[in-house]
């Protein structure tokens, strides 16, 4: 009898049991928020570049010559920095170049200074973060659209020593395009702000994404705005930390001001230099043989005339009452038509060759 009670019992348990299961089943995918959807940033539409398609069609003018390297005016033009700028003694700031009790001139405010204490001296490196040897290749690596399927990362990985500007994305597909070899990246603070509430909060995330960037050295403005001196001590600080291969380096205002007076000189007319024509300057004076990639500052591709992006991550637009793009791009397309640098326009080949001695 209690057999024969036990086996309706247990079919009912049975039922029930998945009975729940399914309720719960139910409501749990009813709480199951949905994927957001992958949103790809729209190029500006080619429409917004009429006004520079003569420019465009100059500057390939200009660009469709022959490249071949000019010793005498590389020399020239390097001595002239050097000389003005002083590159290898000043650009970044070192217990050597900046003793304790040292006054700082803020290149961005002229009338705001600081006094190197005890604390702030301990966050510069005791001599000259880079080689004194000349290196022979540099890339330096620009954010623009232009670099978007361009297939460039083997040769940008190729160089000897990699600058980039302003921590970039380098996965997710971008290497083939860009590379991942970093030797020198920079960072503005205003990044640090907006992406990692200025380090004030949780700053794991910060150092996590900066492990695409290897042992390489970070470049901050900590001396151009006061604002940028308190996030760029906590980068040092989380760096230290967190125990990172990442040594964290900084801007000599002094070097910053001296490069605007250069640029100055030149016939550039601007607020303020470009993280890249500042790169450019400093491997310039570093390297023997510099290589520009991602430097574009129009809309529309050269060759294809496809709409692009301002950067090949984003769509975000320059600040221009800052910033002159299209002019420090031709005194840069200047240097490559003097064979001073050599700029790389559209795509690279898959089978492109590296570097070689004689570029």
């Amino acid at each position: 009898m209690r057999g024969h009670l036990l086996k309706p019992l247990l079919s009912l348990m049975f039922v029930g049991s998945l009975l729940t299961m399914l309720i719960w089943y139910t409501l749990d995918n009813n709480n199951v928020e949905p994927n957001p959807q992958q949103t790809k940033t729209e190029p500006q539409s080619s429409a917004s570049c009429k006004d520079c398609r003569e420019d465009i069609k100059k500057a390939l003018e200009l660009y469709s010559q022959t490249w071949k390297k000019q010793e005498d005016s590389y020399q020239n033009f390097r001595s002239l920095l050097n000389r003005k700028c002083k590159c290898f003694d000043k650009a970044i700031i070192t217990q050597k170049n900046t003793p304790l009790g040292s006054k700082l001139v803020y290149d961005g405010e002229r009338k705001r200074t600081l006094q190197v204490n005890q604390e702030i001296f301990n966050t510069f490196p005791k001599g000259y973060p880079f080689s004194n040897k000349t290196l022979h290749t540099c890339a330096v690596v620009g954010n623009g659209g232009i670099l978007a399927n361009s297939s460039c990362g083997k040769m940008i990985d190729s160089a000897e020593f990699v600058i980039r500007c302003n921590l970039p994305p380098l996965s997710n597909g971008y290497e083939k395009h860009v590379g991942i070899k970093t030797h020198l990246v920079t960072a503005n603070p205003s990044i640090l702000m907006e992406k990692y509430a200025a380090l004030m909060a949780r700053r794991r995330p910060f150092v996590e994404n900066l492990r695409s960037y290897g042992d390489s050295m970070l470049l901050l403005p900590a001396f151009s705005y006061g604002r940028n001196t308190p996030v760029s001590l906590r980068v040092f600080y989380t760096l230290e930390d967190f125990e990172s291969p990442i040594q964290s380096i900084f801007f000599n205002p002094a070097y910053l001001r001296n490069l605007a007076f250069f640029w100055r000189s030149q016939g550039l007319k601007a607020v303020r230099l470009s993280t890249g024509i500042i790169v450019t300057s400093l491997a310039l004076e570093i390297c023997e043989n510099v290589h520009l990639y991602g430097f574009w500052p129009f809309g529309v591709h050269p060759y294809s005339s496809q709409d692009l992006t301002n950067h090949y991550y984003d769509d975000r637009k320059t600040k221009i009452k800052f910033h002159a793009m299209p002019d420090e791009f031709n005194l840069l397309l200047n240097l490559h038509s003097q064979g001073v640098l050599k700029m790389h326009l559209g795509d690279c080949e898959p089978d492109e060759k590296r570097f070689h001695r004689s570029d």
